[in-house]
């Protein structure tokens, strides 16, 4: 943190202006302009070619695929995609850049003028702009530490030049670290949804790039802006552009100038140091590339290309709120993948009741993911058990108590619920008599709590209930017991 610790009042006086670049390798099989594999992980230097190295006489030639992921991106998220676009070279020098040069697009990019809409604090929505989606290729990597000989050299493993990339640039329209987080997850779901992207920040297939300033509330310009490179997690978005503020409002406090500037993120101090100063406008001469050509987009390409876009994630989510009852909560863990929204559906279509599905998937099954710090591949209940667990709940056949003691077993011995439930099969007690019985009992042998209860507390209802549970060894139906407790009560 900041070395002294602001005040809220002074906090109060200034308002951050936030804008994000996000970099996103597109998932293509081979890379942007060649035909090497674009895989993560394979051994250093091997995934390349006189293409990716920019020898001589190599000629780029643009992936069709790529541009596809590209128009499809720049679609999902409300942009305008320009009939004809042009590659431009980006030229500086950088060691993991072997051609000196990055083919990338300027002043006519793909696509402009988009939208994601976030939630904001107060429970409304906020519509952040997007100024545009551009393709590029992605640089090598150089790696600094780890090797041999890392002390005396930095090494180069070029495999990932010439990925294909789409550079996200959104309007300064962010206010908050929490908006910017929201704005990113967001965007995060929507390519997930399109399939155009992993988004590994570990791998380094989303990057981020934070753009913060500091104004007076009020004033009509923008601050000196500082970005921010490279965070590898949108939590350390939010900590780093917190950071930030309070550095830039503490600077400018105590009589200070903010630089412009470049600055990395150090995540286990929690602080952020100056990487290179920006005062002057890096020159990256521009011009455009001469190897290729325009990039035309036809009207017929551009709507089968929105033909393939998918159902995307608030869209979904509204509908699913709709058709099955769902609490917005559950609406946003069931939609958190594609794949896992679609393997809901497909359950629901089935059970006697999806909200009880739902319910068992979200709370049940989801509940003892997250404990043991699961994810739901990894869970042992199929959905074909959850549809049986959801219609045996709403069938009566066993109580929410029987479930839970199911579960419980399925995720001891990591077995799947049909196979327990036929092995354990806890029978429900929904004879009334039977039942009339038991209550009887537990009232002959409780006065008190029958006098109190005749006395006005009719919460006492509840002890006998769980004496004829426990008698019942958990096998009494709950909604008849409490009719029939109730009924000798009042009786």
């Amino acid at each position: 943190m900041p070395a002294a610790a602001l005040s809220p009042e002074i906090l109060a006086k200034y308002e951050p202006v936030i804008g994000l670049e996000v970099h996103v390798q597109l998932l293509t099989a081979t890379k942007a302009f060649c035909g090497c594999a674009n895989q993560f992980g394979s051994e250093p230097n091997t995934n390349i070619c006189p293409v990716c190295l920019g020898l001589p006489g190599a000629l780029p030639v643009l992936n069709a695929k790529a541009v596809e992921f590209g128009t499809l991106a720049s679609l999902a998220i409300n942009c305008e995609v320009r009939a004809r676009s042009i590659f431009a070279r980006k030229n500086y020098f950088y060691p993991d850049l072997p051609k000196g040069y990055q083919i990338s697009q300027f002043d006519k990019p793909l696509a402009e003028n988009g939208w994601i809409d976030v939630p904001t604090a107060d429970g409304s929505t906020k519509r952040i702009g997007i100024t545009r989606l551009h393709m590029e290729e992605d640089a090598g990597k150089s790696i600094h530490d780890g090797l041999a000989d890392s002390a005396n050299h930095t090494s180069l493993d070029l495999n990932r030049c010439g990925t294909p990339l789409a550079e996200i640039v959104s309007e300064p329209d962010m206010r908050t670290p929490d908006e910017a987080f929201e704005y990113l997850t967001r965007l995060k779901e929507i390519l997930l949804y399109c399939g155009v992207s992993d988004c590994n920040m570990e791998e380094g297939s989303l990057r981020c790039d934070a753009n913060i300033s500091v104004r007076l509330k009020g004033a009509p310009q923008f601050g000196t802006k500082a970005e921010v490179k490279n965070v590898n997690s949108f939590r350390f978005v939010r900590a780093a552009l917190q950071y930030e503020i309070e550095r830039q409002i503490e600077v400018i406090e105590s009589g200070g100038r903010v630089i412009q500037e470049s600055r990395l993120w150090n995540a286990a101090e929690g602080r952020s140091y100056s990487m290179r100063s920006k005062e002057q406008a890096h020159d990256y001469r521009y011009f455009p590339e001469p190897d290729l050509p325009p990039l035309i987009v036809s009207a017929e390409f551009l709507e089968e290309t929105r033909a393939k876009l998918p159902e995307l994630p608030e869209a979904r989510r509204a509908r699913m709120i709709a058709d099955y009852e769902l609490a917005t909560q559950e609406a946003f863990t069931l939609t958190a993948t594609r794949e896992f929204a679609d393997r809901f559906e497909a359950a629901a279509k089935i059970a006697r009741n999806p909200r009880r599905v739902a319910n068992v998937l979200v709370n049940e099954v989801g509940g003892r993911l997250k404990a043991l710090g699961l994810e739901q591949e990894q869970s042992p209940v199929s959905m074909a058990g959850i549809v049986l667990a959801a219609d045996l709940l709403d069938e009566d056949k066993i109580s929410s108590k029987q479930l839970k003691q199911l579960f419980d077993v399925c995720f001891e011995k990591n077995e799947d619920f049909p196979a327990v439930y036929e092995r354990e099969k806890p029978q429900q007690i929904t004879d009334a008599s039977a039942l009339e019985a038991l209550i009887d009992q537990v009232i002959a042998a409780s006065p008190k709590q029958v006098e109190q209860y005749r006395g006005g507390k009719k919460t006492v209802a509840g002890y006998f209930v769980g004496q004829v549970m426990r008698a019942s060894k958990g096998q009494a139906n709950p909604a008849l017991l409490n009719e029939l407790v109730t009924k000798k009560l009042e009786g």
